[in-house]
């Protein structure tokens, strides 16, 4: 469940590329527990706001607290290190690896076995990898993926692929899952398994999940407070009914004044 204890927080923060401003202003709190839906039309900006959280770009206006610490101006393996990972619109695993090694991967960034004990494969180099392989095989269970778990990564089915995305971003152990179109190509029965995935991984791991998604069924259905951009700026929030009935988000969806 939600607490009040703010877990993320951006104070007016925006964005120029040349001059243009892609994002300005944005003032989005997220509580611990929270599922969150971050939604707008095709160029709106919501997956540049995700770069801007995860450090792809820094601000050029404005703050992003994570827990009271700010993030402007770090490298994103390090506010991954402080507890964001996110998935991508466009899938991005390792596809010659295998699946198990695509999960290790994202454990060796919190490994505690020292570069220089694998470069001289002491004792604590062969321990440390045992140990990831069997946290990364538990991994794989949870998201029934364990049966292919020797599979290169760009042999699964798509639905497969996004699942083993969303495992590999939480073996980083973040405190805040970015999800960014995770039903993207994905037909009915496969949205309504994520949707599904989506709960129960909130529910294990105790996560606080924004999600973008232009899947209104999948958005309504499990976020519990929707944020809308349109143009850069934010111009609703608040619960899915009254997103869905705010005359301003449905201007900007349908591109015409609501009288």
């Amino acid at each position: 469940m939600a607490t009040s204890t703010p877990l993320l927080k951006t104070d007016g923060v925006g964005i120029e590329f040349g001059g243009l401003k892609a994002l300005s202003g944005i003032n989005i709190e997220l509580n611990m527990g929270e599922l969150v839906g971050l939604i707008g039309p095709n160029g709106a900006g919501k997956t540049t706001f995700f770069n801007l959280l995860t450090g792809v770009y820094e601000p050029t206006e404005g703050t992003i607290m994570l827990e009271n610490e700010k993030l402007n101006g770090l490298p994103p393996y390090k506010i991954t290190r402080k507890g964001i990972s996110r998935t991508f619109q466009n899938i991005r695993l390792f596809g010659e690896l295998s699946v198990l090694d695509n999960v290790k991967v994202a454990y060796h960034s919190l490994a505690r076995h020292s570069i220089l004990s694998s470069i001289f494969r002491l004792p604590s180099h062969f321990s440390g990898e045992k140990e990831i392989e069997e946290k990364a095989i538990e991994f794989l269970k949870i998201f029934k993926l364990e049966h292919v778990m020797h599979e290169k990564a760009k042999n699964l089915p798509y639905g497969q692929q996004r699942r083993l995305e969303i495992a590999r971003a939480l073996a980083a152990h973040p405190k805040l899952l970015l999800l960014d179109e995770p039903a993207a190509g994905m037909n009915p029965q496969e949205t309504q398994e994520l949707m599904n995935l989506i709960a129960f991984i909130r529910e294990k791991f105790h996560l606080t999940i924004l999600l973008i998604e232009h899947d209104m069924s999948l958005v309504m259905g499990i976020c519990e407070r929707i944020y809308v951009l349109d143009h850069g700026q934010l111009i609703a929030h608040g619960t899915p009914e009254e997103i869905r009935n705010n005359p301003k988000v449905i201007e900007a969806y349908l591109g015409e004044e609501v009288s």
